[in-house]
This record gives structure tokens, C-alpha cells and sequence, in this order.
């Protein structure tokens, strides 16, 4: 099969850096490509801005869904992206990441028999508590096209019984994009315009359930890095949800902790670059500063990106708060984790994946 007519979807902002080196790639190649925006996460300042960093054209279609449960919001893409798919009848539907979106638009697309190329395949945590890792099994298991970042992705796929000729090795898209802006990001000035000096700071965020819905997890979180602030300062773009249960569950902030509103992509990818150290609990910042080489602690049990591991600047500590401060000392010591970049994280991933699409591919309805 050899698609002329292709739907990219995004649905929250770690998409839109997935998605834009392809989309770009594909339409370089001719082809015409429909960008759905299903607006999962959506404000027009921060959506505008991460458009207009990225050089991504405005949606061909936006569905509005916004936010609600997890059943609520799948149904509502789910709805939306079947009506855009009646009028644009796409030969292709690509969907990047784990979110929801990603889900319900895969479910559609195989539904309507339209073949599914996932982006960012083949990721696993092996932790069913979380949404993502649900929506990540379920998306490849109706996948045509299984894209993945890095090996450990196509281990995962086969020992899951999923047969070679759907696997393809393309490497990273998201480090397409890093790449192609890095130089643009330093350019702001970011660090230094918030009184910030190259190395002399950490990134913060957090976002997941597991660390901010729990108040004495939170508390502990905080604490800890607090203490941290101590060393360095810490600069803390904080997730909406995330500023709702320090305030509902009145919590203290230490003073060598800055709070921000949630950045840009080029001013967020500048301040990544220059820190000492970043500490997350997102999968997507675990392979930025692996791309970077700046240390990285990931304030979870698991990651489903162990090749940021076994082989970049990520640390893995875990859930016991008490790991924070030793961890934050050895890299101010300068034993922190140097790692190297993994293969195929080199820039070219979008091409990859325009020349497997433009090259024709079989379906799971050929097979």
C-alpha cells in the first residue's frame, strides 16, 4: 500500500514534537497530509506557541474535545476524528505518543479498516496502574505501521507475538525536532533572562498521579526539593494540575524553588540545555536531556524508556523521596550520569518514516 491521502494527529503537546518533523517530511514528499488537532490539551496562547515554534501549520481540523475523564475524553475524539475521517477518508492515520487521543483515533481508524502507523511504538513500562501504558498496548496491537525509537521497542513487539514485517527501527522523532531547534532556543536567552546562569540551576516538573494526588507524596516531593533548592536553585514550570493539589492541599513551596507558568517549547528546550540537572517524572523530558547529556532523575518506579538508562544521562529513583538528596549531590560533585545517544536518535527519524510510507508497506488487512 501507498498512501496519497494522510491524517497526523496530535492531541497533547508532547505529540506536536513527534508529529511536526513527519508531517513536514511527508509533505515534502508530495503527499497530501491532513493535520487533526483534537485539542485534548488546548489553550490558544500555549497551542499558538508551540505551533509557531515548531514551524507546524495551523490544524486542518481541530475537534475541541478538552478535558474530562479518561472515558469521556477517548469517546469524545473517538466521535470527533470518525466525522473528520468521513470527509477526508485518509489512507493513512498517524498517531504519536500515549495519550488519549493517540488511542481513539488508532481505534478509528482500524475500525473504518484505514491502516494505523504508531509513532513511538512499542514503549513499555509494564505498569498497568498507569493510563498511558493501556493506551500504548492497545494502539500497537491495531497498528500497521509499528514505528519505533529505539530496540528495546521492537524486543517488546516480538516477544508480544507481533510478526516483523509490522516493526520498523526509525529512531526518534522527538530528537528530529530538538535537533532542528536547539540552536533556535538557545538564542532566547531564557535561563539568563529568569536571573539564571548556564549550569547553575535545575529543571523541575511533575505531573503524575502517582506524585501529585496523594498530599503526603506531594509533601514528601516538595521536601525533598526543597532541600535540593538549598545547593541550587530550581526552576518549577508547573503542570495546571499539579499547582491545583499544592494549593487544595495547602502545601509550602521553599523559597529557593521559582514557579513558573508551563513554557514554550524553544524557551523550555533552552532551559533543559543549559541545567545542571533536571529532575521529572515525564517520559519525554527522560529523552531530551538523554539527547542533551544533561543528568536526569526521574522521580518514578519504572520508565517505559529504559534505553535512557541503560545507555543515556537518566537515573531512575524511584518513589522514596530520600533518594533525591544523595542523587543531586553526587552530580554537584560531578559524578553525575553522562550516558551517550542512543542509536538513530540522529536527527533523520521523519525521513525514515516518509520513505517506509512512500515506500509502500503491507496492512493488517493484506495479512
Amino acid at each position: 500500500m501507498i498512501p496519497e491521502r494522510i491524517s497526523c494527529v496530535v492531541g497533547a503537546r508532547p505529540n506536536f514534537m513527534k508529529v511536526a518533523p513527519v508531517h513536514q517530511a511527508l509533505a515534502r514528499r508530495g503527499l497530501q497530509v491532513r493535520l487533526v488537532h483534537t485539542g485534548q490539551h488546548y489553550d490558544e496562547k500555549m497551542s499558538a506557541v508551540f505551533f509557531e515554534d515548531l514551524g507546524m501549520p495551523r490544524p486542518d481540523a481541530f475537534l475541541g474535545v478538552g478535558s474530562g475523564n479518561h472515558a469521556e475524553q477517548t469517546a469524545r475524539v473517538m466521535t470527533g476524528f470518525d466525522s473528520d475521517c468521513e470527509q477526508f477518508r485518509p489512507q493513512l492515520v498517524l498517531v504519536a505518543g500515549d495519550v488519549n487521543s493517540t488511542l481513539a483515533c488508532a481505534l478509528v481508524a482500524a475500525k473504518r479498516g484505514i491502516a494505523v502507523g504508531h509513532i513511538e511504538a512499542g514503549l513499555r513500562s509494564r505498569d498497568w496502574s498507569m493510563p498511558e501504558e493501556i493506551n500504548r498496548i492497545i494502539t500497537d496491537g491495531c497498528s500497521d505501521l509499528l514505528l519505533t525509537p529505539s530496540r528495546d521497542g521492537d524486543a517488546n513487539l516480538r516477544q508480544e507475538g507481533v510478526p516483523d514485517w509490522r516493526i520498523h527501527f526509525v529512531g526518534n522523532c522527538m530528537i528530529d525536532s530538538l535537533r532542528t531547534h536547539l540552536e533556535r532556543a538557545l538564542a532566547l536567552g531564557t535561563a539568563a533572562a529568569l536571573g539564571l546562569s548556564a549550569q547553575g540551576y535545575a529543571v523541575a516538573t511533575l505531573h503524575r498521579p502517582s506524585n501529585v494526588d496523594e498530599p503526603p507524596q506531594l509533601a514528601r516531593l516538595l521536601a525533598a526539593l526543597g532541600a535540593a533548592s538549598e545547593r541550587l536553585p530550581i526552576l518549577f514550570p508547573i503542570h495546571p494540575r499539579t499547582k491545583k493539589r499544592i494549593e487544595d492541599a495547602g502545601l509550602h513551596v521553599a523559597p529557593g524553588i521559582t514557579l513558573c507558568e508551563p513554557l514554550g517549547y524553544l524557551q523550555f528546550l533552552g532551559l533543559l540545555a543549559e541545567a545542571k540537572l533536571v529532575l521529572t517524572d515525564s517520559g519525554g523530558i527522560q529523552e531530551e536531556t538523554t539527547a542533551l547529556g544533561v543528568p536526569c532523575l526521574t522521580l518514578r518506579a519504572n520508565t517505559e524508556r529504559p534505553v535512557t538508562v541503560s545507555e543515556g544521562s537518566n537515573l531512575l529513583l524511584g518513589t522514596d523521596t530520600a533518594t533525591i538528596g544523595p542523587a543531586v549531590e553526587a552530580i554537584l560533585a560531578g559524578q553525575g550520569k553522562r550516558g551517550r545517544i542512543p542509536e538513530l536518535w540522529d536527527g533523520k527519524a521523519a525521513e525514515r518514516v516518509a520513505d517506509l510510507v512512500c515506500g509502500g508497506f503491507r496492512t493488517l488487512l493484506d495479512a
